[in-house]
C-alpha cells in the first residue's frame, strides 16, 4: 500500500485489496488499520507489527519523496510457532522444576502435598491426590490454587467418580469430555470450591504398581481442559507417581531396616538378679549404628541356677557384614541358653554352628555367669580368643581374670579355661573388646590406648556403679582417639552393688543404693 505524507492511500496492489476490501485510493490509512496509520503519522522508518483480519503482520516502510510504501508480511504462522515453542519451553521448565520438588523428599505424605500444590497451581484450580487404599481408607491430599494442601483419609467408593477406580488400578485415563462434572461427588471438591466446570482423572503410575490417582478440577467459569493440556497433565502425573512410588519403597525399606536394626543394636542393660550390668558401644564408622562388637545379658533360664549370663563378643570385620554375623551369633547364643551352666559346652556348640561359614569369619567371646550371694557377686568367666576381663577391687587394685580359650569358628575343636571370681560390694569386672586397647590416638595420633592406660582407668573406678565404670572407660578411649579412625569398641561392666539394694523385689530396674 502506498500512502502520501498526509496518510491518504494512493495505491494498493491486489493482495492489499484482498486483505482490506474496504480500502480504496483516497481513504485514510488509519481507517483501514489504526496501528499502521499511527506508525505512518510518526514517520517511523522501523518495522511495526499489528493485526488485520485476525492475522498478524509485520509492516515494512519504504519512504520516497511523496509518501511511504508499506509492505505487509504475514507472520501469523511464525507467531503461532513462537507461542507454541514458548509454551513448550515453559511446560518443560515446569516439569523439570516439578521433578526436583517431588524428588526433594522421600516422605510419602510430603510428596503427595507437593504434587497437589503443584497441580493446583499450574494445571487446574484445585487438585486431589489419592493414594491406594491402606487401613480401610484412601489417603488423600487436596489443594486449591493459592491455598495450602490438606491431608485427609477418604472412606469412599472410588467408582462414585467415573474413571477414579480405574485410575487407582493403573488403567489409562478417561477423556475429560466423557466426564460430567456435575455428577462429581462432594468429597472430590475441596471445602468452599463450588461446582466444578470440568474434571480430569489420570493415574499416577509407579514402579511396577500404581501409585495412586490425580484429579484436576476447574471452576465453571473457566474453559475446559484442552486436548493439549490433558497429555501434559499425564506427563506431570507420571513424575508425581514415580516420586510417590519411590517414597513408598523408601518407607517400606526404612521400616524393614528399623525392624532388623532393633535385633542388631546392643540392648539397654539394667539390674538383673541383684547384679548391676552396664554397657557402652561405639561402631567403627561413626555414621553407622551397628558393627562387629556386641554384648548381651540374659536372665537365668531356670530358677535352680539363678545365674544371669553376660556375653561380650567381637566378630572379625566391621560394618554391616560383621553385624549380620553378629546377629546370627546372638540368636544362636539365645537358643543355647539352657546350656549356659556349662560354658565349654555352650562355646563348643556355637563353634560347630558357625564353623565353616562361607565368608570365613570368626568371633572372639567372653562369657560371664553372675549370681548374687548375699552382699557379694559370684562370677564364672570364660574367654574364647578374647582379652581376659579386668577386675577392680574396692581398694583400687586391678586384677586380670585367669581365663583363656580358642577362637570360635576357626578350629573344629576348641579349648577353654574358666575362672571363678568373687566381687565384694563396690567391685567391678570389666569385659571389653580389643577396639579399646588398640584405639590409636594421643598427642601424635599414632599411639595405642593400650592395656596400661586401661588398667589405670579401671583403677579409678573402684566403688563406682557399673554405668559410671562403662561410661568412664568409653569416654577416655574416645578422648584418646579424638577425630581419628578406630575399630568397633564395646565395654560391659558387672558390679556388685554397694549397700542395701532398694529396687523392686527381684532386682530389676535401675535401683538405688546407700553408702
Amino acid at each position: 500500500m502506498v500512502a502520501d505524507a498526509s496518510g491518504l492511500l494512493q495505491d494498493l496492489n491486489s493482495a492489499a485489496r484482498a486483505l482490506f476490501p474496504e480500502a480504496s485510493p483516497g481513504a485514510p490509512l488509519a481507517a483501514i488499520a489504526n496501528w499502521l496509520g499511527e506508525a505512518h503519522a510518526r514517520g517511523t522508518n522501523d518495522i511495526v507489527r499489528g493485526e488485520a483480519a485476525d492475522r498478524a503482520f509485520a509492516a515494512h516502510p519504504v519512504p520516497h519523496e511523496d509518501g511511504v510504501t508499506w509492505w505487509l508480511v504475514d507472520e501469523t504462522d511464525l507467531h503461532s510457532a513462537r507461542a507454541a515453542l514458548a509454551e513448550e519451553q515453559e511446560r518443560t521448565a515446569f516439569l523439570s522444576a516439578a521433578s526436583a520438588a517431588l524428588l526433594g523428599s522421600l516422605n510419602l505424605d510430603r510428596c503427595m502435598e507437593v504434587a497437589a500444590r503443584l497441580a493446583a497451581q499450574h494445571l487446574a484450580d484445585a487438585a486431589l491426590v489419592v493414594a491406594p487404599a491402606a487401613g480401610g481408607g484412601y489417603p488423600a491430599v487436596s489443594c486449591v490454587r493459592g491455598g495450602e494442601p490438606v491431608r485427609t483419609r477418604l472412606e469412599i467408593d472410588p467408582d462414585e467418580l467415573p474413571g477414579l477406580g480405574e485410575a487407582l488400578q493403573g488403567f489409562p485415563p478417561v477423556p475429560s469430555r466423557w466426564l460430567d462434572p456435575g455428577s462429581a461427588p462432594a468429597w472430590v471438591r475441596p471445602g468452599g470450591f463450588g461446582p466444578p466446570g470440568s474434571v480430569v482423572v489420570t493415574p499416577l503410575p509407579g514402579h511396577g504398581v500404581p501409585a495412586g490417582a490425580l484429579v484436576l478440577l476447574r471452576r465453571g467459569d473457566r474453559a475446559s481442559f484442552s486436548e493439549q493440556e490433558e497429555p501434559f497433565a499425564r506427563l506431570f502425573a507420571a513424575r508425581a507417581g514415580a516420586a510417590m512410588s519411590a517414597a513408598r519403597v523408601f518407607a517400606l525399606q526404612a521400616s524393614i531396616t528399623d525392624t532388623l536394626m532393633r535385633e542388631l543394636l546392643p540392648p539397654a542393660l539394667e539390674q538383673l538378679g541383684g547384679v548391676e550390668f552396664a554397657g557402652r558401644y561405639r561402631p567403627a564408622l561413626d555414621g553407622e549404628r551397628i558393627g562387629g562388637d556386641f554384648y548381651d545379658v540374659h536372665p537365668a533360664v531356670t530358677t535352680e541356677a539363678d545365674e544371669s549370663l553376660a556375653v561380650l563378643g567381637d566378630v572379625c570385620g566391621k560394618g554391616l557384614d560383621a553385624a549380620v554375623l553378629t546377629g546370627k551369633i546372638r540368636t544362636t547364643l539365645r537358643a543355647l541358653l539352657p546350656m549356659a551352666g556349662d560354658h565349654h559346652r555352650l562355646l563348643d556348640l556355637l563353634n560347630r554352628t558357625i564353623g565353616g561359614n562361607a565368608d570365613a569369619r570368626y568371633v572372639t567371646l567372653v562369657l560371664a555367669s553372675a549370681r548374687r550371694e548375699g552382699a557379694s557377686v559370684r562370677l564364672r568367666v570364660t574367654c574364647a580368643g578374647h582379652p581376659p576381663p579386668l577386675v577392680v577391687r574396692a581398694d583400687g587394685r586391678v586384677e586380670e581374670a585367669d581365663s583363656r580359650g580358642s577362637l570360635i569358628g576357626v578350629l573344629p575343636e576348641i579349648t577353654s579355661v574358666s575362672a571363678d571370681i568373687t566381687l565384694a560390694p563396690g567391685e567391678t569386672c570389666l569385659l571389653y573388646t580389643d577396639g579399646i586397647i588398640e584405639a590409636k590416638g594421643g598427642p601424635l595420633g599414632d599411639e595405642m590406648f593400650g592395656e596400661d592406660r586401661l588398667r589405670d582407668a579401671v583403677a579409678e573406678c573402684a566403688n563406682m556403679p557399673a554405668d559410671a565404670v562403662a561410661e568412664r572407660v568409653q569416654m577416655l578411649a574416645s578422648q584418646w582417639i579424638g577425630r581419628g579412625t578406630h575399630d568397633d569398641m564395646a565395654v560391659l561392666a558387672i558390679t556388685a552393688p554397694r549397700g542395701q539394694h532398694l529396687a523392686a523385689v527381684g532386682g530389676h530396674g535401675p535401683g538405688r543404693y546407700t553408702a
